[in-house]
């Protein structure tokens, strides 16, 4: 049968197609709508996966095995924990990132591992040469790969014919912006070009059992490019972020269908490559002064495991203008909020302050464990409290002024007493529930923001 040619338009938001141009799509975006010529299907759908060549029929829940998921090592720890124990057969993985930031790097550390233990590895690159891939396989690796394969392609065909003859135990496409498909028209990079190729490499992860690492483009926004149907077609999307002026880097899991959501994995940019961070709450809080204005240690529960973070806080006069509100690593409307309980029930008039708030290392953390942290850096630094570096401070803070409960806060507890703290402020509720508090650590129950700030100014 032969292929027709039909124009459609599609939204470069949320990859929604219309056959016809409207100003707003059905995701609510105004003029994101863009028109490209797609050709028609042969007889053999190669949109379908499951099922290919065989008689359609549904299955019994009941029959279904139910054996554990195949994970393969990638000899790195720390990508392990983020996976949640290693690649599973089948699953697609989306890593993301900045330009620069390490992910081609921690993939072909991965590669080389996985080429030593397991068999051959397909690494296909749409923007680099077999001999810029080369030079740093050399960097990093130090040893000879002979199971490792370099393919320089962007057609998604070529790629698969390669594929099939290679049989690889594992598949790297870099990056998802570059591939193509000879079935579209359209540029590489253009929702219609991500959605196939995406869909193309889900059909072969599932058809080959074999894992895949996609990497793709951020915007400067630091958010996904492309469409958001990539996000919904992947079993696991993998972030990498940190400063390229700094050696720390984070790899944080954001979706995983085979393990924890959030989970962070921590590594160190070297000459020789990413090496693993194993005690990521000392890197965080190196260089925590005793006795300085406006500092408090915080907590926080990511994925599988606490970590303990340094809290900085300062206020200046205002010159002109309206007071300023700045804030690294916590959400302006959660400060803005927290100030706006510092007035009210504590008594704290900021109105012709500025206020910075840091949260040490360039982490962000998710949720509001550190919302007391934030509270009493903030009080400590405009009245010239001193405060202690063995004093950790954790909860959320509500509306009233009160302290509401946090989740995993005994597992926080001895990861505090491991580090050498000697004293953490909760709410009275975690308190309560304490049930095994590690020695030589005291474990203060507050109800209140009023009750934590006499105890720091107790502790003065």
């Amino acid at each position: 049968m032969s292929k027709k040619t039909k124009t459609v338009f599609v939204c470069q938001e949320c990859g929604f197609e219309s056959p016809k141009w409207q100003g707003q799509c059905a995701c609510g975006q105004w003029n994101t709508m863009i028109e490209e010529k797609v050709n028609g299907h042969k007889e053999e759908d190669k949109r379908r996966r499951g099922n290919l060549g065989k008689n359609i029929k549904s299955i019994k829940l009941s029959e279904i095995s139910s054996s554990n998921e195949m994970r393969i090592n990638t000899g790195i720890g720390e990508l392990n924990r983020v996976l949640g124990g290693g690649l599973v057969k089948g699953s697609l993985i989306l890593i993301s990132g900045e330009p620069g930031i390490g992910k081609s790097t921690i993939i072909i550390q991965a590669a080389a591992e996985i080429a030593e233990r397991y068999g051959k590895v397909l690494y296909v690159t749409g923007e680099e040469s077999a001999e810029q891939i080369k030079m740093r396989a050399d960097r990093v690796c130090k040893r000879k790969l002979d199971n490792l394969f370099i393919l320089v392609e962007t057609n998604m065909e070529n790629i698969i014919q390669v594929q099939k003859e290679l049989k690889p135990v594992f598949l790297i496409i870099d990056s998802i912006q570059t591939m193509y498909s000879d079935n579209l028209e359209s540029a590489p990079g253009s929702v219609s070009q991500i959605r196939a190729c995406g869909n193309e490499l889900m059909k072969i992860g599932k058809e080959n059992d074999i894992p895949i690492f996609i990497v793709a483009h951020v915007t400067k926004s630091g958010d996904l490019a492309g469409p958001k149907v990539i996000e919904h077609l992947v079993d696991c999307v993998l972030n990498f972020t940190g400063e390229r002026n700094h050696e720390l880097r984070i790899l944080r899991s954001y979706k995983n269908r085979f393990g924890t959501t959030s989970e962070i994995g921590a590594f160190e940019m070297t000459e020789e490559g990413l090496t693993e961070i194993q005690n990521i709450s000392k890197i965080f809080l190196e260089g925590m002064e005793d006795g300085a204005e406006g500092s408090i240690a915080t907590a926080i529960y990511e994925g599988t495991r606490p970590l303990l973070l340094e809290v900085q806080a300062l206020t200046s006069p205002t010159n002109v203008g309206f007071a300023r509100r700045t804030a690294l690593g916590v959400e302006l409307s959660r400060l803005n909020m927290i100030l706006a309980v510092l007035e009210r029930k504590a008594g704290l008039s900021l109105i012709n302050q500025d206020v910075y708030v840091n949260i040490v290392g360039g982490l962000k953390p998710e949720g509001t464990s550190t919302d007391l942290a934030v509270a009493l850096a903030i009080y400590s630094t405009c009245k010239g409290l001193k405060s202690s570096s063995k004093v950790l401070a954790i909860g959320e803070i509500g509306l009233t002024g009160d302290l509401r409960s946090i989740q995993h806060s005994e597992k926080i507890v001895k990861e505090a007493s491991r580090m050498g703290f000697t004293e953490v402020i909760m709410p009275q509720k975690n308190a309560a529930r304490l049930t095994d508090i590690s020695d030589g650590i005291r474990v203060v129950g507050v109800n209140s923001l009023r009750d934590a700030i006499q105890i720091i100014r107790y502790n003065e």
